[in-house]
C-alpha cells in the first residue's frame, strides 16, 4: 500500500459513549468501536487506532482482539494502537498477536509503543513501577529483534532467555510499522532515533510548538545513528462539528468532568473555561468546525514538519452521534482541506525558489 503525503487518523481509548442520555454498556461500546472504524474507512481516513487502558469507562484492554474484529469488518484502513504499554506486555506474546493481526488484515497492522502515562497495568500484571524505564528499554530491544531477525538468542532481567527462537506466524520482512510514543522526554526521542523508528508526539496540553526542539533533536539523532529519515506524527484530542460554537460547547460539556477528575488524581490544575478556550485557540485541543480544525492541523504540520496527525475523538459519555459526526467531518472535509492547504504552501515555496 502507498501512503498519502499526509496521513490523518483516529485514536480511540475505548471510552464508553452515551446514546439519548443513556450510558452504553461495555459490550455495546466494544461493538460501537467496530462500527466507528467502518465509518472511518468510508470517510476516507488513513488509520484507525485503539489504546490500552485498565480503568473504569474504558473498554480497550484487549486491543489486538478489537483490531482483529475491525480487520474483519474493513478492507483498506490501516489498523494501529494509540499506545501499547510495552513495559507490561510480553514481547513474544505481543509479536504473536500483531503478526496474526497483520496476516488477518492483509498487511494493515501497525502500533505505537509507549511506557504508559496511566500506570494501572503495572500492579495488574505484577510489575514494579520502580522498573518503569528499565522494563521499556529491555522489552523494546527484544521486540525489535523479534521483528527484524528470523531466529533470536537473547537474555535479560525480566523474562526467561530465548535460544534461536523462531516465531510463527512470521511478520512481513523487517516487521510492521512501529512508532515510539513520546510525551515530552528527550530520552525517549533519542531512543526512537537509535532504533530508527518513527516518532509519535503525544501532545495533550500546552502549545504544540514546544515540541519543535524534540523534532529537531530526533532528526539529528537519526542522521547520526545512520538511519534514513522517519515520519513524525502528532496525537491530540478534539472534536469536529458543523460550527465552532457547537464543537466548543459539546466538547467542554464532556471533557471538563474527565479532566477535573484527572486533575484531582494526578495533582495538576483543574480546567477552567478560560484555559479551555486558550487550549483551543493556541494549545493542543483541536475543537471546531472543519475549516478551523483543518487550518490548525496544517499550521502545526508545517511548523513541526509532521507527516501524520491522529485525532483522539472519544471521551467518556460523549454521545455516539457527536463521535460519528467527528469521524465523518474529519475524513470528508478536514483531511482534504489539510492536504489542500499543505499543497498550496508547497507550491508557493516552490515558486519562490524557482
Amino acid at each position: 500500500m502507498t501512503a498519502p503525503a499526509f496521513e490523518i487518523g483516529l485514536n480511540s481509548f475505548g471510552e464508553v459513549a452515551s446514546d439519548g442520555g443513556r450510558t452504553l454498556g461495555d459490550a455495546e461500546t466494544v461493538r460501537l468501536l467496530v462500527e466507528e472504524a467502518k465509518l472511518a474507512e468510508a470517510a476516507g481516513l488513513d488509520v484507525f487506532s485503539i489504546g490500552e487502558h485498565y480503568r473504569a469507562g474504558h473498554v480497550d484492554s484487549a486491543t489486538p482482539v478489537l483490531l482483529s474484529a475491525v480487520a474483519a469488518a474493513t478492507e483498506h484502513i490501516r489498523l494501529g494502537t494509540s499506545v501499547t504499554v510495552l513495559s507490561t506486555n510480553d514481547p513474544v506474546r505481543l509479536y504473536h498477536e500483531f503478526s496474526t493481526l497483520d496476516a488477518v488484515s492483509n498487511g494493515r497492522a501497525q502500533l505505537v509503543l509507549g511506557r504508559a502515562s496511566a500506570t494501572e497495568s503495572f500492579s495488574l500484571f505484577g510489575y514494579d513501577l520502580a522498573d518503569y524505564e528499565a522494563l521499556f528499554e529491555e522489552k523494546l530491544e527484544l521486540f525489535m529483534r523479534l521483528q527484524r531477525e528470523e531466529a533470536v538468542t537473547w537474555s535479560g532481567a525480566f523474562r526467561t532467555p530465548l535460544t534461536q527462537q523462531r516465531l510463527r506466524p512470521r511478520m512481513r520482512p523487517g516487521g510492521i510499522p512501529t512508532w515510539i510514543g513520546v510525551g515530552g522526554s528527550p530520552h525517549s526521542v533519542l531512543r526512537a532515533a537509535r532504533y530508527g523508528l518513527p516518532l509519535m508526539l503525544a501532545v495533550i496540553g500546552g502549545r504544540p510548538q514546544r515540541f519543535a526542539g524534540h523534532v529537531e533533536l530526533y532528526r539529528r539523532a537519526l542522521q547520526q545513528s545512520g538511519h534514513a529519515p522517519q515520519p513524525v506524527g502528532q496525537h491530540s484530542l478534539g472534536l469536529v462539528a458543523d460550527t465552532d460554537e457547537e464543537a466548543v460547547e459539546t466538547w467542554w460539556r464532556y471533557w471538563e468532568p474527565v479532566v477535573t477528575a484527572l486533575a484531582q488524581e494526578r495533582g495538576f490544575y483543574a480546567p477552567t473555561r478560560e484555559r479551555y478556550e486558550r487550549e483551543i485557540d493556541h494549545g493542543a485541543l483541536f475543537v471546531g468546525s472543519p475549516d478551523t480544525v483543518a487550518r490548525k492541523i496544517a499550521k502545526l504540520a508545517r511548523e513541526l514538519r509532521l507527516s501524520r496527525f491522529d485525532l483522539k475523538y472519544d471521551v467518556v459519555h460523549l454521545p455516539r452521534q457527536a463521535r460519528a459526526r467527528t469521524i465523518e467531518l474529519l475524513g470528508r472535509e478536514v483531511a482534504p482541506r489539510v492536504r489542500e492547504l499543505l499543497a498550496e504552501e508547497s507550491a508557493a515555496l516552490g515558486s519562490e525558489t524557482a
